[in-house]
């Protein structure tokens, strides 16, 4: 049997399917005599509105919204799909917005916040300035942060810092000195975080770091995080009159980037540059890229969760979810180099 509509429900009440729509969505263009009449011809019909027009109908939004600011980003897309596992396991529906740039990111607020349609939201990456915190203040309903912390609203993320330092501390213990570091754009908060591992690492082995051995990109689409970036970053690199042995691009994607290009100049990974990656996603493992796994799924699971916890009218203080990231050993990092003291100490460049 084909689903209900609102004209089937106009058809038999004998009205137009605007009148329906009003009476669904509680018009006081439409009588209370006659709302009560749509409304039991639903019934009847065992009509069953979506989400968005049964929030209207009852005052409460059945909705909560995520704010991206990648939705093609193949970490953005695993960790939707945890939140998207847990939401539909509740009452409510998932609404996605999209910002294709960073500078976007305030008019998808705008719509998911403060027009009423949603319950909560999940924000997602996005640099919280002043402005963008008094705004999440003034919302009334639960936000909870995804890869992002600040100490007002509930977050999960994973340890950027501790993986960059991993990431690092791997290429060191393997016999490499000259490491690159390919950062996206230094207004992403899990750039900076991940840079800073990466100069912890350094520190704690006393390697004196070269600053012609880190490049960042302006990019601001995606943030950076693109195969693109991955590749002009390492060709920009590569043009440098320095020394290097080894690279860690602060996510897959442009790893798989940086590959292409040392590839195009004619060397080899791990022969002539090793490569270290963040985020493990999919095509890592087939490539055999040496990376950084981030629990993308069950990020986007427990920050839902927390959604969802606000939403039942927990009151508890608010909470903070910090994920362990851990290394995954493949053969683009290489194999343990001879002929290098590996001790932590005496070692500047």
């Amino acid at each position: 049997m084909d689903a209900v509509t609102i004209y089937d429900i106009a058809d038999k009440a004998k009205v137009s399917i605007a009148t329906v729509s009003r009476a669904f969505n509680n018009s006081s263009r439409v009588s209370a005599r006659t709302r009560d009449r749509i409304l039991g011809i639903a019934q009847e019909l065992g009509y069953q509105p979506h989400a968005s027009a049964r929030s209207l109908a009852k005052r409460k939004s059945n909705l909560v919204s995520a704010i991206i600011p990648m939705l093609t980003s193949y970490f953005f897309l695993e960790v939707l799909h945890g939140v998207q596992e847990k939401i539909s396991e509740s009452e409510y529906d998932l609404l996605v917005y999209s910002a294709p740039r960073m500078e976007n990111v305030d008019g998808m607020l705008e719509n998911g916040l403060n027009r009423g349609r949603s319950a909560g939201a999940l924000l997602f990456s996005s640099p919280l300035n002043p402005e963008r915190i008094k705004r999440l203040e003034q919302y009334s309903n639960p936000v909870v942060l995804v890869d992002l912390y600040h100490e007002k609203f509930d977050s999960v993320a994973t340890d950027n810092e501790q993986g960059g330092y991993l990431a690092a501390s791997h290429l060191l213990e393997k016999g490499y000195r000259r490491i690159g570091l390919l950062a996206a754009n230094l207004d992403s908060v899990p750039s900076q975080q991940r840079m800073n591992g990466y100069c912890r690492a350094h520190r704690e082995w006393d390697i004196a770091l070269d600053e012609r051995l880190v490049v960042s990109t302006d990019d601001d689409q995606f943030h950076g995080f693109t195969e693109e970036a991955g590749y002009a970053l390492m060709s920009s690199l590569l043009d440098k009159d320095v020394a290097i042995d080894s690279v860690f691009a602060v996510s897959d994607i442009q790893a798989l980037g940086a590959r292409r290009a040392i590839e195009d100049r004619g060397m080899a990974v791990p022969g002539d540059i090793a490569l270290v990656g963040f985020d493990d996603i999919m095509i890592s493992r087939y490539v055999e890229l040496t990376t950084l796994r981030q629990p993308m799924n069950e990020m986007g699971r427990m920050a839902a969760e927390l959604l969802l916890e606000r939403l039942r009218g927990n009151e508890k203080p608010v909470m903070h979810k910090i994920l362990a990231p851990t290394l995954v050993e493949r053969t683009s990092s290489g194999s343990r180099r001879t002929g290098t003291d590996l001790s932590k100490s005496s070692h500047n460049i």
